[in-house]
């Protein structure tokens, strides 16, 4: 399935793309269904959101044409927003730093989540803004402690996450934080594809373009840790809760380490596109 959350900011609903391109609302299918996909994933409505999916008419009340209508973020109020630094052998690479041992880890503010076609906003303090291509996992089922083995079964599914870059903050402040947080600074989406439509998630194309230049162009292959290590790693810190959103890291080719370095200008626009899941698109906009 695709998964998306739909309408105005801060006013999505839970959402279900079909087959010829049609949008499922769920709560008019199924006015029982939750208010967000948090709260559905929460308590553990998957399956029943397929049973309703298979039988919902294709026509009526609770379905409407996909065209003109905005795709927030898939999960619009994760509790929180772990990524991974230095995940790719090819971004390491180019930045000659040696593979690390363990995850590396930081911090997203959720409040930096924004939905494909949203703007991404040029804060006036910061003038090397950069984008990453990362793919993105979901948390279907609260996960503490947990087993490499034991992983796929608390990964919902997957989503192109832009992980939008302040190197001037990032590299000024000795920590990523308040660089990464910026409002508009996490595009996700346009939809999370559940976990049973990927066969692998380390054997995908991967990629960004700011409007005709390709910036990064890899394979998911190139995952230092993958996607079980990441969860029995994290979860063996923090609890990670349903709606929870995992950046696995992004593959070479950023901005800031091109000569000369290229970072974002307003009018620009930047997509994230990764094989089986789509592609996120975001305008640039100066900051008003």
């Amino acid at each position: 399935m695709r998964i998306v959350s739909f309408g105005p900011a801060g006013q999505e609903r839970p959402g279900v793309l079909l087959d010829d391109d049609g949008l499922l609302d769920l709560q008019i299918a199924d006015p029982s269904m939750p208010a967000g996909w948090r709260a559905i994933l929460a308590a553990d409505r998957l399956d029943e959101v397929r049973r309703i999916v298979a039988r919902a008419p294709r026509t009526g009340t609770a379905v409407r044409a996909r065209a003109g209508v905005r795709l927030g973020p898939p999960v619009c109020d994760p509790s929180k927003i772990i990524c991974i630094g230095l995940n790719y052998a090819d971004h390491a690479a180019e930045q000659n730093k040696p593979l690390p041992a363990t995850p590396l880890l930081f911090a997203k503010a959720p409040t930096a989540l924004t939905g494909d076609g949203d703007p991404i906003v040029l804060p006036a303090i910061e003038p090397r803004v950069d984008i990453e291509a990362e793919l993105a996992f979901v948390i279907g089922r609260r996960a503490r402690q947990v087993r490499a083995e034991d992983a796929w079964g608390h990964v919902a599914g997957y989503m192109c996450f832009n992980d939008v870059s302040g190197r001037l903050a990032q590299y000024d402040d000795k920590q990523w934080f308040r660089g990464k947080s910026f409002d508009t600074f996490a595009p996700c989406g346009p939809w999370m594809v559940t976990r049973d439509e990927i066969a692998d998630p380390h054997a995908l194309a991967i990629g960004s373009s700011v409007d005709d230049f390709v910036l990064q162009d890899s394979s998911t292959n190139q995952l230092v840790h993958r996607v079980p290590q990441l969860l029995e790693y994290i979860s063996h810190s923090m609890t990670l809760l349903p709606g929870d959103i995992v950046a696995t890291g992004t593959p070479a080719g950023v901005g800031v380490f091109r000569n000369p370095p290229r970072f974002l200008r307003a009018g620009q626009q930047v997509t994230i596109r990764i094989e089986k899941l789509g592609s996120l698109s975001n305008p640039v906009v100066a900051a008003t």
